[in-house]
């Protein structure tokens, strides 16, 4: 096999993006599946506009808009936060939750879910490790999932998370966080 050199890698993982984002006949933008998404995959801690904006590497005005969209629609519902009065927390509503049946990203998923595991274990790894290498770059936060992060210490049905000192439920260890440090794999004290 040939060595693919690395402005054709890059321009053929955009072209990917762009065609796994893309759907016909879509009532959203990329980005407004991109926010459904985000909700539906996110925990509670970072439900909030402001973590979206960090997730999708946009203002903070640009994600209000795609939020203040998708509640126009019905597919997300505006909470306020209960310990701070002044933000709001973003949950999927019913209506949301049947929209992303149709994500366009489902084709992709089933591509990848083709490939060989080791083949979707070493993607994963370039991947991530890309993403880690150029948030570094820009200062900007990685995401990742609870299970995948420095702050998380399992401990059976439940986990602790040290950054906010709660502890996490099985189904939130898979969920992505604002606060997410990539483990260092190393023995916490």
């Amino acid at each position: 096999m040939t060595h693919t050199p690395p402005d054709d890698l890059a321009d053929l993982l955009v072209h990917l993006a762009r065609l796994a984002q893309s759907a016909a006949n879509s009532p959203l933008t990329a980005a407004q599946w991109t926010a459904l998404r985000y909700f539906a995959r996110a925990n509670p801690f970072s439900r909030t506009p402001s973590a979206f904006s960090e997730f999708h590497a946009t203002t903070r005005g640009t994600a209000s808009q795609t939020v203040k969209a998708l509640v126009g629609m019905g597919l997300l519902a505006r909470k306020t936060h209960g310990s701070d009065g002044r933000s709001a927390l973003i949950e999927v509503t019913d209506a949301g939750q049947s929209m992303l049946a149709s994500d366009p990203l489902g084709g992709l998923r089933k591509v990848l879910a083709g490939l060989p595991p080791d083949q979707q274990d070493s993607l994963a790894k370039a991947v991530r490790h890309a993403v880690t290498e150029i948030a570094g770059q820009r200062g900007v936060p990685t995401f990742g999932t609870c299970s995948d992060c420095d702050h998380c210490e399992p401990g059976g049905a439940q986990a602790y998370c040290h950054c906010t000192q709660t502890l996490l439920a099985a189904p939130d260890m898979a969920a992505f966080c604002v606060d997410f440090r990539p483990a260092s794999r190393a023995a916490k004290p």
